[in-house]
């Protein structure tokens, strides 16, 4: 491929921007990189009962979230805009001008009634062909602009070539598909009030705008005929056609509400890391090698092709993406993962305040335990939260009280545990020196290791599933865990 790559997202403005519009907006984005190439933003909002300025918003921030920055469109500007539909309806009257005054389309004037008519006449007498009769396709120049000024309503046609045969789209993952030109009518180009219909307005927009590459959803490529002779008739080039395959929820069923959430800036804002988004999203139908997983975005934007984009539909997996999601999280570096999460979460918890102050080192060390055991960012302050609880505010967890507390024997254990690390010196702790010390009361109580240690950690984290002791009772403080174990005490037997 050479930098003349040209591929475009053009999403409509009637709604958010969903899994399967981000994941062509992915494909698209990462096909250009991959090239060298440009990756356009057009806003298609020539539905002007649906299409609103806030959606659009809405899908130029999601688009922003997901990093993936065009190169033309809103906001950015270029040579080829403007780069939304309802400022461009100039440009689509003029090319449909050009088709007429060249005998490629033509003045329609059938009412609803007479294309019903025509329709029942030809199901009737059992016409393989039922779409337009073409009644009107042979009228005169002159006759046809004489209706027009009397205000005879009118819509405009393509006039498909009576001798066009086969359409044969290459489709860069589907092969050749045929379609049988016979079965396509003279369709309507341009409608009565005026606006163009969406296959026209689409094939003029990337015609003009030299789109080389039309990378989308396969729900389009029943489109796709009928695109080609608008394309021919403008005499402009066909682009190379890529039609994904639809994803799919667990049922099988195309992918919907009931399969939980479906917009971009749900995920957002459920605490999904951008780049994680991105990585599970883009094999939703595509791989590098059919074994990697996680993929970076500089690795997605340089690898991307087109021949490894499968024609089999992709079922969504939640718990794909949360493993993902954690994976991704897992690979930032202790002080990152403090920054970027585990800070933000800990004061959207409340957990600490703007005035928080802490040993950068003791803040590394909280990132390096809770970090491993973080999936999902509100998690961070789930498993921290035993740290910064005191001895007089830990919540205990009634099962794990239940299990590692209230039995026989339990109160001798946490007795002989406080014994043994208030024997540690002060200056000397450290989750070495609390290993060290818990580590032979399992023979000296003559009890197994797993008994004494979830007792000791239910007393100091109030639950069975902390992060490793040492660390965490280092993080506490020595004071602190004994005030911890000291009250716990009342709970054991």
């Amino acid at each position: 491929m050479t930098s003349s790559v040209r591929v475009r997202f053009a999403p409509s403005p009637t709604g958010k921007l969903h899994i399967g519009g981000a994941r062509t907006a992915i494909y698209n984005w990462a096909f250009a990189r991959a090239n060298g190439g440009t990756f356009i933003l057009r806003i298609d909002d020539t539905d002007p009962t649906r299409s609103t300025d806030e959606n659009t918003q809405i899908i130029l921030r999601a688009m922003r979230w997901l990093g993936l920055d065009w190169d033309e469109g809103p906001e950015v500007g270029g040579d080829f805009g403007p780069y939304a539909q309802t400022e461009r309806l100039d440009m689509y009257k003029e090319a449909a001008q050009k088709l007429w005054d060249a005998g490629r389309a033509y003045p329609c004037f059938c009412t609803t009634e007479q294309l019903a008519a025509d329709r029942a006449a030809a199901q009737a007498r059992k016409d393989p062909f039922q779409g337009y009769q073409r009644r009107c396709r042979d009228l005169s120049r002159e006759e046809a602009q004489a209706r027009i000024d009397t205000g005879e309503p009118y819509v405009l046609r393509i006039k498909v070539p009576a001798d066009r045969g086969d359409v044969v789209i290459h489709d860069a993952v589907h092969g050749d598909v045929v379609f049988d030109a016979k079965e396509l009518d003279d369709f309507v180009i341009f409608r009565s009030d005026g606006t163009p219909t969406y296959n026209f307005a689409t094939v003029v927009d990337d015609a003009m705008m030299g789109i080389t590459h039309v990378i989308r959803g396969d729900d389009h490529l029943s489109n796709t005929p009928r695109q080609v002779m608008v394309y021919e008739a403008l005499e402009a080039p066909v682009p190379t056609f890529a039609h994904i395959s639809m994803i799919l929820g667990a049922d099988g069923k195309k992918l919907s509400k009931r399969h939980g959430a479906t917009s971009v800036e749900e995920y957002r804002d459920a605490g999904y890391l951008s780049d994680a988004f991105v990585n599970y999203l883009a094999l939703l139908g595509w791989s590098l090698d059919g074994e990697t997983t996680v993929i970076p975005r500089d690795v997605l934007a340089s690898q991307f092709s087109l021949d490894r984009i499968s024609k089999n539909p992709a079922t969504f997996d939640p718990k794909k993406l949360d493993w993902m999601n954690a994976e991704y999280i897992n690979a930032m570096s202790d002080a990152n993962f403090a920054d970027q999460i585990m800070l933000p979460q800990l004061h959207e918890a409340g957990l600490i305040d703007d005035g928080f102050e802490a040993d950068e080192a003791w803040v590394d060390a909280l990132a390096a335990i809770v970090k491993p055991r973080t999936k999902m960012p509100a998690d961070a302050a789930v498993v921290a939260a035993p740290v910064f609880a005191t001895a007089q505010t830990l919540e205990y967890d009634e099962k794990s009280v239940a299990k590692g507390l209230a039995k026989d024997g339990m109160g001798a254990v946490l007795d002989a545990a406080r014994e043994a690390l208030d024997a540690v010196a002060g200056d000397a702790w450290t989750p070495e020196a609390i290993d060290g010390a818990l580590e032979p009361l399992p023979d000296a109580l003559d009890a197994k290791k797993r008994i004494v240690f979830q007792a000791v950690r239910v007393a100091v984290c109030g639950n069975m599933v902390s992060p490793p002791l040492g660390e965490t009772m280092a993080l506490v403080g020595k004071d602190d865990c004994l005030a911890r174990i000291d009250r716990a005490r009342a709970l054991a037997l």
